[in-house]
């Protein structure tokens, strides 16, 4: 009766969303007016909707904790006799973890956009939007068969497109999610053919079944290793392109064109965490294929380091965390692809939960930023017009702060433990994915807390930055440099309008139409107070984000502060495909996190110990970020500091800012090679079709239109032509029997 209970509530996961989503967009399109009234009611009505979700999810979970089986709900969909295909839904560990994942998350994300998206005319558009999202990522964890799965794949990613270009009137965003479509749509192309591919072995789109009779068919040598392995790479490019690995990682930065809220819920729970999914629901076939295994972990191997790269000098803080989730992708597929799966799920996990804190705290800045800057990504996203910002957001702050040393690796907080997990393993299994994974968490805190150096400590900064108002009409440009400022020793030359370009040259300054750098601190060289625009008291600085803003940071760093204590015991026993539901269980009872935390207190020691090499070059990338970073507002206070950081800038720190601001010129190759390819092929397709085939079709055409006008111009009506022509032709004729006379016949 248990078993039938839960079957009968888990089709209600994804059903509430998706209901929810269904009624808000149609009640929107066919009620406009009366929406706008009722936005928050269709607000409370999506989220109310999730919560029901999440709630029956911990009610699945508790049924499972009776059981310990895994349970199917069917029904037939194609009832043939040589082919049938059942939909339904499958209980397991995995779906439980997955979904409390997605609906927490989503939920948090859901609350938080009340306030974040309240003076947005799209308000309701994008909770139908996000409710249909959530609604694809919980249908596709609760899928039991390829089929399905690939249809809720194929939501999600339709979804991602609606909500990265929300803003579509923006051309940086219809650009963006028509990348993020495409770039996908090659992924899943292979998908598609890596399934079809192992129906043609298997004969199954089961899940269960589909593994049980290639790995029977594997054990006799029935299978072709070569096409097996084939097979499973094309299956594996739909991850690629889905959790954002080399080399079709390029669609993840620019979706950070999207609100925050969806920038979040796609780097924590939903559209990157589908790709780590689906590898861990298909990881007892991969297992067998060695092949396929060393690529996987050599592309997630790749991907790790070069997201960790190309995060080191990003001045967007949106973007920066893009690269940082695309690195910490890169750490899943490797465990995967070295037969740790077990610890990829975990950092899957601890990875959603900090992550999901560090970009609504990134929205949360970006919102008080907005207020001062203006409704300008290039400005209100920019750390270098931030800095200070603990001062004015406390709350937001410290959150920030939590989910920085989780990414970090910094014990106890969550991610340490996963990702100590993955870079021992790499190590037994390659010195040279060891030494890659090792060297990322280096990287990992170096730009990640560089973040929050430049954000959160220091100076605030964006008030040291005006519009010109009358300080010289002769200036129609101004200068800054490549840290966001305006040096010291410049400004009074720059003012009097006695600055050349020669200095722009030789100092290395980009010039920025109509800013300028103005002292607001009597600390400052060259302040005076006639030369003040604006008061002290006139500026303008941000302030805490509201309480529904702030309330899901809060909750949201607990697990990024103990998930990770809690579920390493049951990783480093090896439970199994049931080591995430024993995670679970230490988490929801009592009595079991008791036992969990004993035993933990007494391994304690030894796993710090095993852990110092991975945890030294953590803290020495922080320190040499601290070191960097640290005074950041005190670079440019003497001419000796000044000279001192131009010359660390050129030699190291001005390659890495070109590297990383051109995103490794990978987008680059990929446009003079792929695009002006494919566009080369275009025209001469275009060419062919114009002058070869339009060019037969027209020549037909001419062809018959000149021989019916001759004809028309000959056919004039008049008998006595028609007699004349008739005569002649008889003459003709018998003038030709007179000359050739019909022989006899025989």
């Amino acid at each position: 009766m248990t078993v039938e209970l839960s079957n009968k509530i888990a089709y209600m996961i994804p059903l509430c969303p998706l209901v929810a989503s269904c009624l808000t967009g149609s009640f929107s399109f066919f009620f406009t007016k009366a929406t706008r009234s009722l936005r928050h009611l269709c607000a409370a009505f999506n989220i109310f909707s999730l919560v029901v979700a999440m709630f029956v999810s911990f009610i699945l979970f508790w049924r499972q904790t009776a059981t310990h089986s895994i349970q199917q709900y069917l029904w037939t969909r194609i009832p043939k006799s040589d082919f049938c295909l059942k939909i339904g839904l499958l209980i397991d560990p995995l779906t439980l973890v997955m979904s409390i994942l997605v609906t927490t998350v989503g939920f948090l994300v859901m609350v938080y956009s009340d306030s974040y998206m309240c003076h947005d005319q799209g308000y309701v558009r994008f909770y139908a939007y996000l409710s249909l999202f959530t609604a694809s990522m919980l249908g596709l964890v609760l899928s039991p068969n390829m089929i399905q799965i690939y249809i809720f794949w194929e939501l999600v990613g339709m979804c991602s497109y609606f909500l990265i270009g929300f803003w579509f009137a923006r051309s940086s965003a219809a650009n963006a999610c028509q990348k993020a479509f495409v770039t996908n749509r090659i992924g899943d192309f292979g998908l598609l053919l890596g399934l079809l591919g192992f129906y043609w072995i298997t004969g199954s789109f089961d899940i269960y079944e589909l593994c049980d009779r290639f790995l029977e068919l594997t054990s006799k040598g029935v299978v072709n290793p070569i096409f097996a392995n084939t097979i499973a790479l094309l299956l594996f490019l739909g991850p690629v392109a889905k959790s954002a690995q080399f080399p079709l990682h390029v669609w993840l930065p620019d979706a950070m064109e999207g609100p925050t809220p969806i920038s979040a819920l796609i780097h924590a729970a939903t559209m990157v965490a589908a790709g780590i999914f689906f590898i861990a629901r298909i990881f007892d076939l991969i297992s067998t294929l060695p092949s396929a295994m060393l690529t996987i972990s050599w592309v997630g191997g790749i991907t790790t380091l070069l997201g960790a790269a190309l995060a080191l000098a990003q001045k967007d803080l949106k973007r920066g965390l893009a690269y940082s989730t695309m690195s910490q992708l890169g750490y899943m597929v490797l465990a995967s692809g070295i037969g740790a799966s077990q610890s990829a799920l975990f950092h899957l996990i601890t990875h959603a939960y900090s992550k999901a804190l560090s970009f609504l705290g990134s929205g949360s800045v970006i919102h008080s930023m907005e207020k001062v800057v203006g409704y300008s990504p290039e400005k209100s996203q920019n750390i270098f017009f931030m800095g200070g910002l603990r001062k004015y957001m406390p709350i937001t702050g410290i959150t920030f702060f939590s989910g920085t040393l989780s990414l970090c690796g910094i014990p106890p907080l969550s991610c340490f433990w996963s990702k100590d997990q993955i870079i021992t393993k790499s190590w037994l299994n390659s010195p040279c994915l060891g030494l890659i994974a090792s060297a990322t968490a280096g990287l990992t805190a170096f730009y990640t807390f560089r973040l929050y150096l430049l954000t959160f400590e220091g100076d605030f900064r964006a008030n040291q930055i005006k519009y010109i108002e009358s300080y010289s009409p002769f200036l129609p440009e101004y200068v800054i440099d490549s840290w966001g400022r305006v040096p010291l020793d410049l400004l009074t030359r720059q003012t009097n309008n006695d600055f050349t370009s020669k200095d722009i040259k030789n100092k290395g300054f980009t010039k920025i139409k109509r800013f300028m750098t103005t002292p607001v601190s009597p600390k400052d060289r060259f302040y005076e107070k006639k030369s003040q625009p604006d008061s002290e008291q006139n500026l303008i600085y941000p302030q805490e984000s509201t309480f529904f803003m702030v309330l899901p940071l809060v909750v949201l760093a607990i697990p990024t502060l103990f998930g990770g204590l809690v579920g390493i015991d049951s990783v480093q026993k090896g439970y199994g495909p049931n080591f995430l539901f024993n995670w679970l269980l230490y988490i929801l009872s009592f009595s079991e996190a008791n036992k969990h935390f004993e035993n933990l207190t007494e391994n304690l020691a030894e796993i710090l110990i095993n852990s110092i090499p991975s945890l030294s070059l953590s803290i020495i990338g922080l320190s040499i970020s601290v070191k960097i970073y640290g005074q950041f507002d005190k670079i440019f206070d003497t001419q000796a500091n000044e000279k001192k950081n131009r010359e660390l800038i050129n030699t190291f720190l001005l390659f890495v800012r070109d590297w990383s601001m051109s995103r490794g010129y990978i987008d680059y190759f990929y446009k003079k090679s792929l695009v002006r390819g494919l566009n080369l092929i275009s025209k001469l397709v275009l060419k062919f079709d114009q002058w070869i085939i339009d060019g037969f079709i027209n020549g037909v055409g001419a062809l018959n239109l000149f021989g019916g006008e001759g004809i028309r111009h000959a056919k004039n009506g008049r008998i006595s032509q028609y007699l004349f022509g008739l005569v002649i032709g008889t003459i003709f004729l018998l003038q030709l029997v007179v000359d050739f006379p019909i022989p006899p016949l025989p």
